[in-house]
């Protein structure tokens, strides 16, 4: 892997938490917050572009402190303090669940000359899963550590593993 042509995705760790099914996903994050903190200083330690994608809330505002304000409750508190951007982070959000729908990330990607993507978050039978889709579709390659990944249900996030490994030959190797 070239890590001079590798970007970091975080997608959807911003959260509040506060939506049905939210209870496991949340004790899930919890369980695999200590490999994204990991993820996080491997990122900072190689000088890779740290890109956080989330959903907007209905806020529509691409204000990263207007999402973590909104987000912040005693259920996230934990996870956002460990992993809000800082400020030479990028921060976009998304109407859907790819990273890459109606956002600038391909964009910003093809200015910052990355064609290889480590992605992270929550969750992932779901806007993981669509990310890596449309990032395969881009021609990027990808890993996605099995360990920096949670869906509600551990069944759905192991297909989604398979899927992006057996499909759009991602490596899921753990960090």
């Amino acid at each position: 892997m070239d890590l001079s042509k590798t970007a970091v995705l975080f997608v959807d760790l911003i959260n509040d938490f506060d939506f049905e099914g939210s209870e496991k996903l949340l004790k899930s994050t919890k369980e695999i917050l200590p490999n994204l903190i990991k993820l996080k200083q491997y990122a900072r330690d190689n000088n890779l572009p740290t890109i956080y994608i989330n959903d907007h809330f209905n806020l529509w505002q691409a204000d990263v402190n207007l999402i973590l304000d909104h987000c912040t409750n005693d259920r996230s508190k934990p996870i956002i303090d460990a992993m809000k951007p800082t400020q030479e982070d990028y921060f976009l959000i998304k109407p859907q669940h790819s990273a890459f729908f109606q956002t600038p990330l391909q964009s910003l990607l093809t200015e910052l000359e990355k064609t290889h993507l480590i992605i992270a978050g929550i969750a992932g039978d779901i806007c993981i899963l669509f990310t890596a889709k449309d990032a395969y579709m881009h021609k990027f390659t990808l890993h996605i550590p099995s360990n920096c990944m949670v869906s509600e249900e551990k069944e759905s996030n192991d297909y989604a593993l398979y899927l992006m490994n057996s499909v759009m030959k991602a490596n899921i190797n753990p960090i």
